[in-house]
């Protein structure tokens, strides 16, 4: 099938036959009965309007035989895009021989192979010294367990977050998650949590940016560290997002990761770096972690570890395994097929080098994105690692809120999203605001889909400069 870009005649070439849909089954029908059953707190379909029928790779299709290029791609949980064959024949196999799906935490031949796969994942001074524990089946549960795990193993109730992070929305996941609406509408969230400022250079929490706000901001740390009269709960742990990702797509530096990895060694406080949605390679390394070359106490993967299945766990430093039996349970932690699904990810980025290509993509698609961003004073960032890029949208007019960006300008970033989806290209918003666009498509993906996808996002640019 081939689908026309509307702006420019660009072709976007697929697999997909067209099959016409019964009328009853067209986008504007389902999405009628969507909001009909479904709760006001769904999201996605509220900016991405359609009904999906079918996928490959980072092609969806929807139910009236439009196909467009996914740059949410589940969020991040599709490190290898829609229905990898990889993947499939995985599951399949597992189906026909008639593995247990659902195994507690009983082992199985599938359980124990991932989690051989998953430790040979870790860097090689990690593997002897993890433990890992799988959680339901939600990324946030494994936020849970993690805070349970340190406060236990510490005997301590404190929780160091950052501004800007996004963790969860369970109960304890959203106490350590900075945004401010979500957490508004909930009453006697867990308490003892303190939030620390993140080293976002172009919002620089102290007016500086660069080294010198990171500088700054490592001060801080320390000194409500070692401060008695900071005010600050004796501190169980320390959570971080190495590149946030709701928050905008932010990226903390290699050295201000490492001198915050001193700073947990110095006063005797776990790091738990959240990889949900940085890990499994989405940064062009299989965890963000290493890019700084740090080893944390405290490990969260979920996401794309499952190949689009749900799968969610902790890795983490055996000295904290001071939990008993059922201290942190669930139903669905044994998720058999999921399990099969993610040694064939992690086999499938190995073999096929992908961390590689998904460095050098990320790194070309970086390099056009920073040129519209010469030509065009409403891109006031672009920022990411790998195939993790934002793109923040501000107001060049208006008066600026710091020595280093201009005001977030929400109205035209909406814009940007739905000019870009009329085009077929679907990209997802994050930040303050709203205003970051967010590209994160699948690691496998080559330069000339790189290409497609920003030749689609220039166009959309250029429509919206037109009409200011």
């Amino acid at each position: 099938m081939i689908v026309t870009d509307y702006a420019k005649g660009n072709d976007l070439k697929s697999t997909f036959e067209v099959v016409k849909k019964p009328y009853d089954f067209h986008n504007n029908v389902l999405l009628t009965r969507q909001k009909t059953y479904e709760s006001n707190a769904r999201t996605y379909p509220r900016r991405v309007p359609f009904a999906l029928s079918k996928a490959e790779g980072i092609y969806v299709q929807d139910t009236e035989g439009r196909v467009y290029l996914d740059c949410l791609c589940g969020a991040g949980a599709l490190a290898l895009g829609h229905n990898h064959p990889a993947v499939m024949r995985a599951m399949r196999k597992t189906l026909d021989d008639k593995v247990p799906l659902l195994t507690l935490d009983i082992t199985t031949p599938v359980k124990d192979q991932f989690v051989r796969d998953m430790m040979d994942a870790l860097p090689e001074q990690l593997r002897s010294d993890m433990k890992i524990q799988f959680c339901s089946p939600s990324g946030a549960d494994a936020v849970e367990a993690a805070l349970k795990l340190v406060k236990i193993a510490t005997g301590k109730r404190g929780i160091l977050a950052f501004s800007g992070s996004y963790h969860g929305m369970t109960n304890g996941a959203l106490s350590v998650t900075s945004m401010v609406s979500p957490r508004a509408a909930v009453p006697n969230l867990m308490a003892d949590v303190v939030f620390l400022p993140y080293p976002y250079s172009y919002r620089c929490p102290f007016g500086l940016g660069g080294q010198a706000g990171e500088q700054v901001s490592l001060h801080y740390i320390e000194q409500i560290l070692s401060d008695p009269f900071s005010g600050i709960p004796p501190v169980a742990g320390i959570i971080i997002e190495v590149i946030q990702g709701e928050g905008g797509v932010i990226p903390a530096s290699d050295a201000w990761m490492r001198a915050l990895r001193e700073l947990t060694y110095k006063y005797h406080i776990p790091l738990i770096v959240d990889e949900i949605q940085t890990g499994i390679g989405r940064t062009g390394a299989m965890f963000s972690f290493e890019h700084s070359g740090i080893t944390p106490d405290v490990i969260l993967i979920s996401k794309s570890i499952g190949g689009s299945l749900p799968l969610s766990m902790i890795l983490y430093n055996k000295a904290l395994d001071k939990w008993e039996s059922g201290a942190h349970v669930g139903t669905f932690r044994g998720n058999q097929l999921a399990m099969a699904a993610g040694s064939a990810v992690l086999r499938t980025i190995k073999e096929e080098g992908l961390l590689e290509n998904c460095s050098t993509v990320g790194q070309y698609m970086f390099n056009r994105l920073l040129r519209l961003q010469d030509r065009y004073a409403f891109i006031g960032d672009v920022r990411g690692r790998g195939l993790m890029i934002g793109v923040e949208i501000v107001n060049p007019e208006g008066s600026p809120e710091c020595k280093t960006g201009c005001p977030v300008w929400p109205a035209m970033s909406l814009q940007l999203q739905q000019a870009c989806f009329r085009r077929g290209l679907i990209i997802e918003l994050g930040g303050r605001g709203d205003s970051t666009a967010r590209f994160l498509p699948p690691i496998n993906i080559d330069l000339a889909i790189a290409d497609t996808i920003l030749d689609i996002f220039e166009s959309a640019i250029e429509e919206l400069n037109e009409n200011c």
